[in-house]
């Protein structure tokens, strides 16, 4: 994985770079970014730029022995960990590493659902288990083989459950020599303290939304105005936006749902509403997710088109019918809740919720805030 091919994230490279250029490499280091940030791929980048034996001043030089095979992911001084499901087959992820290497290079801006669903696994626990300490411990007790560092990369850290953690922690505070521990983690609050505590943090913000632009126009071949509505909505998620790439050509489902969902919300119609839940409660569960992104957006759309420039609205025809309707149920009195409780459901659906309890939860939710009148909250 070369620095050049990561999206955005210049800053974060430049600190990386020159981390190496001048000597100060962390032994332990974490790459905290929001999902489709692409803290993985730079993780790997990094890995690939300190093992390269022919160093360019900004990146790798793609064509030395140790580059090739970083491309393949088979460099022997390169090591990686990610949850798996625990079966009596799956212990450790050496077991499942060759459907890792399949789809670590098939998208690098790999999610925990895209990885689950590569193993069949998407209803299953996702787990660092106690094991896979110790088979981390018996891999760097080994010596290097080609390059000057052993590596470890730990995907999704945060997946490490108590024991697995505690036991790493002794190897954290005292590594084997020449040895690097970059873990990965989308959500700090859920690693222990001492982990993040011996660790050098690297923090990756969301991709910008000028440089998601470019690389769906440059890397997907489609048209900076669909690039601009794409990236609009996946918020500086590279994931999303290719999820929502894929789903473009389901926006009028999208928008059809929506309608459904409202109106059967409004008035409470118990047979519209179960109708509906049916309906998405058969969608796999990343349409799901889409559903509630897409939903998040025309709330937004709304709010912006009441009290913004409407310039700034990005709609398609269909959508903006719809919207110069709806937009007056959405208002200062309800927007926030109506973004919290969206990404409430979000948060749950990613946590494997019952599809058909949050969506009749969102329906009730939807009717109380959908008859908050407007002026009522202006008297408030």
């Amino acid at each position: 994985m070369l620095f050049s091919e990561i999206i955005g994230q210049q800053a974060a490279k430049d600190r990386l770079l020159r981390s190496v250029s001048d000597g100060r490499i962390s032994h332990a280091q974490l790459f905290l970014g929001p999902q489709g940030s692409g803290s993985l791929a730079l993780a790997v980048a990094y890995a690939q730029y300190i093992s390269c034996s022919n160093k360019q001043p900004t990146d790798s030089c793609g064509a030395c022995s140790s580059c090739i095979k970083y491309n393949k992911l088979i460099h022997p001084d390169l090591h990686f960990v990610y949850p798996v499901a625990l079966s009596k087959d799956v212990r450790v992820s050496t077991d499942v590493a060759p459907k890792w290497r399949e789809t670590f290079l098939d998208n690098p801006y790999i999610t925990l659902f895209n990885w689950f669903e590569s193993l069949d696994a998407e209803n299953k626990q996702a787990v660092i288990g106690v094991e896979e300490s110790g088979e981390i411990l018996r891999k760097l007790s080994l010596t290097t083989y080609e390059a000057e560092y052993k590596i470890m990369v730990i995907w999704q850290a945060e997946k490490m459950n108590q024991a697995s953690a505690n036991k790493l922690l002794k190897i954290l505070e005292e590594p084997p020599d020449k040895t690097l521990f970059l873990l990965v983690c989308e959500n700090e609050e859920q690693l222990l303290r001492t982990i993040v505590s011996r660790t050098q943090l690297i923090k990756i913000p969301k991709i910008s939304e000028e440089d998601l632009i470019n690389a769906l126009v440059d890397q997907q071949g489609i048209s900076r105005e669909a690039a601009e509505k794409i990236s609009h909505l996946a918020d500086g998620n590279y994931a999303d936006a290719l999820l929502l790439l894929n789903e473009n050509e389901n926006a009028a489902q999208n928008l059809a749902s929506f309608q459904k969902l409202m109106r059967a919300s409004l008035k409470f119609n118990p047979q519209g509403v179960f109708a509906w839940i049916d309906e998405v409660n058969a969608a796999g569960r990343e349409r799901q997710k889409n559903f509630i992104n897409y939903a998040l957006h025309i709330i937004r759309e709304s709010m912006m088109l009441n009290y913004g420039d409407a310039s700034l609205v990005k709609l398609g025809a269909d959508e903006q019918d719809f919207v110069r309707k709806f937009a007056p149920f959405i208002h200062a009195g309800n927007i926030e809740r109506f973004m919290e409780e969206l990404n409430k459901a979000y948060y749950h659906m990613e946590r494997n919720a019952n599809a058909r309890i949050l969506f009749m939860d969102l329906a009730f939710k939807f009717n109380e805030l959908l008859n908050i009148p407007k002026e009522e909250m202006v008297r408030k």
